[in-house]
């Protein structure tokens, strides 16, 4: 079920939905007599692929789900963290992705959205003392588990290793709710993941019973304060984005569909 999840939402993305229609559109016109056909796919591919890519539509695709749950405000290490966050016994932190490139630190060798999460993480345990960190994230054969780079990046950040906690065998989210439940069980629990993640993470992991305050991080919705003739240009990074935001959607309404959340 999990490998067939994964293969489906993949074909439902926007990447590979455009390129689909773009080869089968080149191989109508090229090769068969329904050019029509072919012409029509190749203009739908095309569009939808300027779509995607384009930053206004991009940020239009994201936005609700970026602007759910707030970020935590700035703290200093002496200030005293809002109450809800201060109740907190444990921060989890979401797998965000690694490389597994040799000669590269274990910071460096997080993804973007891993290593945008982390440091969220690592600055709210700066004022929770108490609090214990949980990271999460699977092996891939024989490499070491993402838990355990995360964990060893948290260690180079000035996390004490006594105060993290690993998740090595959770494949997706649900999984990772369930497992931070075992751990936690009713204690407040701070959820760290991208903020265009958090929607659908935050109804898992209440489903599961966790009592989960979101943390947000990794925006990707950063607009300037003024208009400029750039925000309405295309680049991969809105690509990027489109993804994100489409990917969340298939995930919501696998998991509303199964009755998870």
């Amino acid at each position: 079920m999990f490998w067939a999840k994964k293969f489906v939402s993949f074909w439902l993305l926007p990447v590979p939905v455009c390129l689909a229609l773009l080869t089968i559109g080149v191989i109508l016109v090229c090769f068969t007599r329904r050019v029509r056909t072919g012409r029509a796919l190749l203009v739908a591919g095309t569009v939808l692929l300027l779509l995607f890519s384009n930053k206004v539509v991009s940020t239009w695709l994201v936005r609700p789900l970026e602007t759910r749950y707030a970020a935590m405000p700035e703290l200093s290490a002496n200030a005293t963290p809002p109450e809800s966050l201060a109740a907190c016994q444990y921060l989890v932190v979401l797998g965000g992705g690694h490389t597994d490139a040799v000669g590269l630190t274990p910071l460096t060798q997080l993804s973007p959205s891993g290593r945008a999460r982390l440091v969220e993480a690592v600055r709210l345990l700066r004022v929770l003392p108490a609090a214990r960190l949980i990271v999460s994230g699977p092996g891939s054969g024989t490499n070491v588990s993402h838990a355990s780079v995360l964990a060893r990046a948290a260690e180079s950040l000035g996390v004490e290793r006594g105060r993290i906690l690993l998740v090595e065998t959770a494949r997706d989210t649900e999984d990772e709710a369930g497992a931070v439940w075992k751990i936690a069980g009713s204690a407040p629990v701070g959820l760290v993941t991208s903020a265009w993640h958090m929607p659908r993470a935050a109804a898992l992991f209440r489903k599961a019973g966790v009592s989960t305050l979101p943390c947000p991080a990794d925006f990707s919705v950063r607009q300037n304060h003024d208009f400029r003739w750039s925000d309405l240009t295309w680049d991969s990074a809105s690509l990027e984005r489109s993804t994100w935001a489409v990917r969340e959607r298939i995930g919501y309404l696998w998991v509303w569909l199964r009755r998870k959340v």
